[in-house]
């Protein structure tokens, strides 16, 4: 059964998010809530599609005041334990938070875009392996660059910063961030999710998403976490990460990890191919898919 919140439980919720919502999932979800027929799936639809109000909802059903056994990972789930009245309580007070000038939206916009178009890729790449549980390769897509508002927030050049990494043929990309900025947005994520209570096997593979190699080197690192990780690079491939987030024309970083993605989901290069067409086919991945 759901719990309301009260406004004292939502500002302690609230402290430690720092991710804005999109303008227009705002405006969609303030639509549905005056809908006489509010829809609970629909609500649920909409949060799904926001970094930041995700975040949230996950933080909040995760948190000790609802004592759940298992930590949650679905936004469905969340949204459904929640109820409608604490949903829209929070969606309320991230909308008076989120406020953005028009320069913030157009910086914002690629990260928006990339975190959604991953997300469901990964989820459909996940169905299409066999995965049991798509709603974590969702989840990881969404959540895996949530440290890059929060640097593009606290460094003015962090867009041509992170297009320098992408361009970078041998490092990787958060070895150059740390080089020019001493840190860089898979710590900061890391502890992003840490804050919203991700699962740790999550805040793990955020941390780890531009290290791969070394994380599928180590045979006592988790196997569900190199799945999600592997499912998650093929999914940002697909969608050209390199492109909308790096400026980059080609993805150096897959020429990478390619091998090493491939081998450990038993996946040739015909069978990628298939599984770029069918994500291509759904409108997510990238129009120019290299393999």
């Amino acid at each position: 059964m759901a719990t309301d919140l009260t406004s004292e439980q939502i500002q302690k919720i609230m402290q430690g998010i720092a991710i804005p919502p999109q303008p227009q999932v705002m405006v969609d979800l303030q639509m549905e809530q005056l809908n006489p027929d509010c829809s609970i799936s629909e609500i649920a639809r909409l949060i799904s599609q926001d970094v930041g109000l995700s975040g949230s909802i996950l933080k909040t059903v995760n948190s000790p005041f609802f004592k759940h056994a298992n930590t949650i990972t679905s936004i469905v789930q969340a949204v459904n334990l929640l109820g409608v009245n604490s949903v829209v309580n929070l969606v309320n007070a991230l909308s008076i938070k989120g406020a953005l000038s028009d320069d913030d939206i157009i910086a914002m916009g690629r990260f928006w875009d990339s975190s959604m178009d991953v997300a469901m890729a990964a989820a459909a790449i996940a169905k299409q392996i066999g995965y049991p549980n798509s709603d974590e390769a969702y989840t990881l897509g969404l959540f895996r660059d949530a440290g890059i508002p929060l640097l593009m927030a606290r460094f003015e050049n962090y867009q041509q910063v992170l297009s320098e990494a992408y361009s970078t043929p041998g490092k990787r990309v958060t070895a150059i961030e740390n080089e020019l900025i001493n840190t860089n947005h898979a710590v900061v994520g890391y502890y992003v999710g840490k804050s919203w209570n991700l699962p740790a096997f999550l805040c793990q593979a955020i941390h780890e998403h531009h290290n791969v190699v070394k994380t599928f080197e180590k045979e006592s690192s988790d196997s569900r976490k190199k799945t999600l990780l592997a499912i998650l690079k093929m999914a940002e491939h697909v969608c050209g990460t390199h492109k909308i987030l790096g400026q980059q024309d080609e993805d150096h970083e897959w020429n990478r990890i390619k091998e090493v993605v491939l081998v450990y989901t038993g996946l040739g290069d015909y069978d990628f191919a298939n599984l770029a067409e069918h994500v291509n086919e759904l409108g997510l991945g990238s129009t120019e898919y290299y393999s």
